[in-house]
């Protein structure tokens, strides 16, 4: 694949450095924005796999971590929904007003609790955000800034992951916008069965290429 960007971004914000891993395809027109989840981060190997998925179709990626090495290792700070929302905020608008990257139209990929900062953020940044998409989410705890996102918005759940099911049905049910629940059968949370994953950031790749290409 061929690059036009490719290069570690270190920002400052909250007195903090984080850092992430920004990749643009040669022909992109749109960027990606990765929220992980609790005790995850950019160098997670599920989200690095739909990363490149995107990049095959000329979508850019930017993963990046919202919590330092020290502040992860404070538990209740990965379920902090409002303030990795917070920084989740800032860093969009950052990349959003850098000249390199201000002709991108973006979106969110949210996993797990990283889910629940990308939808509260999509609803804050209705102008800048135009496509979520989450992966074994948590948009339950995007209660009640969910029924605000404008963006269109695609849930993947594994089919095994029943508790999680209801939680992304019930999140739906309260959502405005253009949305989708999919269910990936034969998946428990991590979608680490033979051939989930694929299907992932196939039924990803397919949204964002709808709504942000």
């Amino acid at each position: 694949m061929k690059t036009r960007f490719h290069e570690t971004l270190n920002l400052r914000i909250d007195q903090v450095q984080l850092s992430g891993e920004m990749i643009l395809p040669e022909k992109a027109s749109s960027l990606v924005l990765f929220s992980h989840g609790s005790g995850s981060s950019r160098f997670s190997p599920r989200n690095n796999f739909v990363a490149k998925e995107l990049h095959n179709v000329q979508i850019g990626s930017f993963l990046f971590d919202l919590l330092t090495e020290e502040e992860d290792e404070m538990y209740s700070n990965r379920f902090n929904i409002e303030m990795l929302t917070s920084r989740l905020v800032q860093v969009t608008e950052m990349i959003a007003a850098d000249t390199r990257f201000s002709d991108l139209k973006m979106g969110y990929f949210g996993a797990s609790t990283g889910a629940a900062s990308a939808l509260k953020a999509a609803a804050k940044l209705p102008d800048l955000i135009h496509a979520v998409v989450s992966r074994g989410g948590r948009p339950d705890l995007a209660t009640p800034e969910i029924s605000e996102v404008k963006a269109p918005t695609l849930l993947i759940v594994g089919g095994l992951d029943l508790e999680v099911i209801q939680l992304n049905k019930t999140a739906y049910e309260f959502m405005t916008c253009t949305k989708k629940l999919k269910i990936v059968e034969g998946a428990t949370h991590l979608f680490e069965e033979p051939g989930t994953l694929e299907q992932v950031a196939t039924y990803a790749a397919v949204w964002f290429k709808t709504y942000l290409v």
